[in-house]
């Protein structure tokens, strides 16, 4: 396992990390079972959030029972906008995950008008830096699966670190990570695999790994098998076979993957394209339904609302056919 500098925050992680979504399908003892390999194989950074049910919860147990807190590094993160509900976030996150700290609490997903409310008076950041204050957390990051909020959250001070999507398919962010290296702070990749779609597992660590200006890699993992695959890879450089592939994979996934670019948007009934397709994404190849369908639920506009007028497409720089997808998405998931 290669480790190397965590940003500027004076950790130093483990080059692949544990993805806590997929352990809602399993339960607390075959996380100790997963953890146990995860130690075995020098993994250190481990992510999770509140809003993944059950997995902060199975991962306090395991490093519990398993007594290694002191070997992990710890990263969740919060939705919550306001002072006081993240605050609470926090604390809950710190009795499920057994320990009184954590190294890395991120602040989730936020939409650019949620993070103005992040910011303001009254919002999460108050209740990070007293946490951080009081020791309760080491360090700050931010989370986005949008390239303008992305954008925003280099030129604050306060985060430390930013994950974002990035794998074989998904690039649109690669200036960007290239400057959140050059600000100092770390970059988290996550969907390596593009959320299941890119089957060549492979293929899609060694592409993230030989890559400098990526800090950590944290694929989604529930079994043992997967543990040792995706840390059985290095950064050495690419074979002409490699490059072949992957080019074989970006050409494969071409005209019926959803990026997560927002271009799309606005949509002309409010529909949140890039979540729909992110739920489906779930609901189709993580298979985490009720999760997926729990997630999909809180959308206040449904891909069954779809109007067809096809300006989404005009925007879509890789040509989608969205409205056929949109309805592909209302079937699945009944409205």
């Amino acid at each position: 396992m290669q480790y190397v500098p965590f940003g500027n925050t004076g950790l130093t992680v483990s080059r692949v990390g544990f993805g806590g979504i997929p352990i809602q399908r399993i339960d607390a003892e075959g996380t100790k079972k997963l953890f146990e390999k995860l130690l075995e194989r020098g993994v250190n950074y481990i992510d999770t959030a509140r809003g993944y049910t059950v997995s902060e919860e199975y991962i306090g147990y395991a490093i519990d029972s398993l007594k290694c807190r002191d070997k992990l590094y710890l990263a969740t993160k919060s939705m919550a906008a306001a002072k006081d509900a993240f605050s609470k976030d926090i604390e809950t996150s710190l009795r499920n995950l057994r320990t009184d700290y954590i190294d890395l609490y991120q602040i989730h997903n936020p939409s650019m008008e949620k993070l103005d409310t992040i910011l303001a008076p009254g919002g999460a950041l108050e209740a990070l830096m007293e946490a951080k204050a009081a020791g309760k957390i080491g360090h700050i990051g931010l989370t986005a699966h949008s390239a303008a909020v992305f954008e925003r959250a280099l030129g604050l001070d306060f985060v430390e670190s930013i994950m974002f999507p990035y794998n074989i398919v998904e690039t649109q962010g690669r200036e960007l990570v290239e400057k959140c290296r050059e600000c100092g702070k770390a970059f988290i990749a996550m969907k390596p695999l593009a959320g299941g779609a890119i089957e060549d597992g492979a293929a899609a660590m060694r592409y993230l790994l030989t890559d400098p200006n990526v800090t950590v890699v944290i694929p989604g993992m529930f079994e043992e098998r997967e543990v040792i695959e995706n840390t059985s890879f290095d950064d050495s450089p690419l074979t002409e076979d490699e490059r072949m592939r992957i080019e074989q994979i970006r050409s494969t996934l071409t005209g019926n993957f959803c990026r997560r670019c927002n271009y799309c948007a606005p949509c002309t009934v409010g529909i949140n394209i890039p979540s729909v397709f992110l739920f489906e994404g779930y609901l189709e190849r993580y298979g985490l339904e009720d999760w997926a369908r729990g997630r999909y639920a809180t959308l206040p506009v449904k891909a069954s609302e779809c109007i067809e007028c096809g300006v989404c497409e005009t925007r879509c720089p890789y040509e989608l056919p969205i409205r056929d997808m949109l309805k592909k998405a209302a079937a699945e998931f009944g409205e």
